[in-house]
C-alpha cells in the first residue's frame, strides 16, 4: 500500500489558487475498478482509496508516513510559468499574430 505526497495543482474551471497550499497524502489503488453490470456503476474493494490526509507542510506528511510505517513516494510540485502581459498588448500593433474575429 504506496502512498502518494503531493500538492495538488489548480482547479482548471477558475483561476484562483484555492486548495492547493496543503500537501496531501493519498493511497494508490490496491485493484482496479469493477463495473456493475446492472447499473454501471463502478466499485472497488479497496477502502485505502477513500483516505485523503491534508497537511501543512511537506514535511508533516513525511513525518506521519514514517510514523506509521506507510511507503510513500513525495511527487514535487511544478510551478507554473506566467506570462505577464498587459490587456493593451491584444491590440499593439506589432503582434505576431494577427487580431481577428
Amino acid at each position: 500500500m504506496l502512498a502518494r505526497i503531493f500538492r495538488p495543482s489548480k482547479s482548471a474551471m477558475q483561476s484562483g489558487m484555492a486548495k492547493t497550499h496543503d500537501w496531501i497524502l493519498e493511497f494508490e489503488p490496491a485493484s482496479a475498478r469493477k463495473v456493475d453490470p446492472l447499473m454501471g456503476w463502478t466499485s472497488s474493494t479497496d477502502m485505502d482509496g477513500q483516505v485523503r490526509l491534508s497537511f501543512e507542510s511537506r514535511d508533516q506528511a513525511v513525518a506521519y508516513a514514517q510514523a506509521h510505517g506507510i511507503p510513500f513516494q513525495v511527487i514535487e510540485p511544478q510551478d507554473r510559468k506566467k506570462i505577464i502581459k498587459a490587456y493593451a498588448d491584444n491590440f499593439a500593433t506589432g503582434r505576431r499574430q494577427p487580431w481577428t474575429h
